[in-house]
């Protein structure tokens, strides 16, 4: 691929939690801003491809392990255990080929697009991904987290003691949510990361397939991931920005306000200018967005808007 791209990620939570800190609450900076990781981000995009049959190194699977007197323990696998699975390898500690290892590195679909840090005793490499994230910060201020009790059908049979007797009643938990929050991530997608792999022969490089299999993705991999806190959080956004291979553009979502209204939601995009001072060396410039409940109130010059769940222009 002969281009760089520079673009915009939003994804809405309706009432629900996109991205907890380890209190169960939205993840905040010490001026208490809300914003999600790009791990969030990166995980529905993973879970995606892997439903989906492809190869996937960095996400959790299970394995039993046999204990002691017939017993039997479910325990996530280690990165050794996980690649000898995907790979079909026998024993890792045995591989000391490097140049194989990396070939299988390249061959998982978020391997070739995040990078890895794939640090075992016979192995150590780490690979600067082509594709990067920064973090996500929620662009609405009126954002406010909620929380729901949550009434357990079963009692908590721990709870008993000898003075009270066992629990009589059901339990009680919390649900966290946040009313309404919008959270926009930058990506840069730099395919020139792997250029020294490349002339190693390991991998043919970030192609325009690679690209186009990441673009789908990342366009409904937050509708389409759906858990207890994740059910509300949608794809609301994306901006693409296909530049010529030597342009480097700041972080775009500097540029971009949320304004809520009463009927349709408001998408500032304040890059204008300098998006139109730099139009010979940029290529394509596209614009996700839904139409039936959001609107884009700048009119940026070469853009082509299309909707974002029927991909139709707009």
């Amino acid at each position: 691929m002969d281009k760089r791209v520079y673009g915009v990620l939003g994804i809405s939570a309706i009432m629900a939690n996109w991205n907890a800190d380890f209190s169960g609450y939205p993840k905040t900076t010490s001026t208490e801003k809300i914003f999600g990781s790009d791990k969030a981000l990166k995980y529905p995009m993973k879970k995606m491809w892997d439903d989906q049959g492809e190869k996937v190194l960095y996400i959790k699977s299970l394995r039993f392990e046999p204990g002691k007197k017939d017993t039997v323990s479910l325990i996530p696998r280690s990165l050794k255990e996980r690649y000898e699975q995907l790979f079909q390898v026998e024993d890792l500690k045995k591989n000391t080929n490097i140049e194989e290892v990396l070939k299988n590195l390249f061959q998982a679909i978020d391997v070739k697009n995040f990078g890895a840090t794939f640090a075992e005793q016979t192995v150590n490499v780490s690979i600067t991904g082509a594709v990067q994230f920064g973090q996500g910060f929620n662009k609405y201020e009126e954002c406010e987290p909620q929380e729901q009790p949550i009434l357990s059908p079963f009692r908590d049979a721990k709870s008993s003691n000898k003075e009270k007797g066992e629990a009589k009643n059901s339990t009680i938990g919390t649900k966290i949510v946040t009313d309404e929050a919008h959270y926009f991530y930058p990506f840069v997608i730099n395919p020139i990361a792997y250029r020294e792999y490349v002339k190693l022969g390991v991998t043919n490089g970030y192609t325009e397939d690679d690209y186009k299999r990441f673009k789908e993705t990342a366009l409904v991999s937050a509708t389409a991931y759906s858990t207890n806190s994740k059910e509300g959080c949608e794809n609301e956004f994306a901006l693409f920005v296909e530049t010529e291979a030597n342009l480097y553009l700041p972080n775009l979502t500097q540029y971009i306000t949320f304004e809520k209204g009463k009927v349709k939601n408001k998408i500032h995009i304040s890059a204008g200018k300098v998006l139109e001072a730099l139009k010979e060396q940029i290529k394509l410039m596209e614009v996700y967005y839904n139409p039936d409940t959001t609107e884009i109130v700048d009119d940026l010059e070469g853009v082509k808007y299309y909707h974002i769940i029927t991909r139709k222009e707009v």
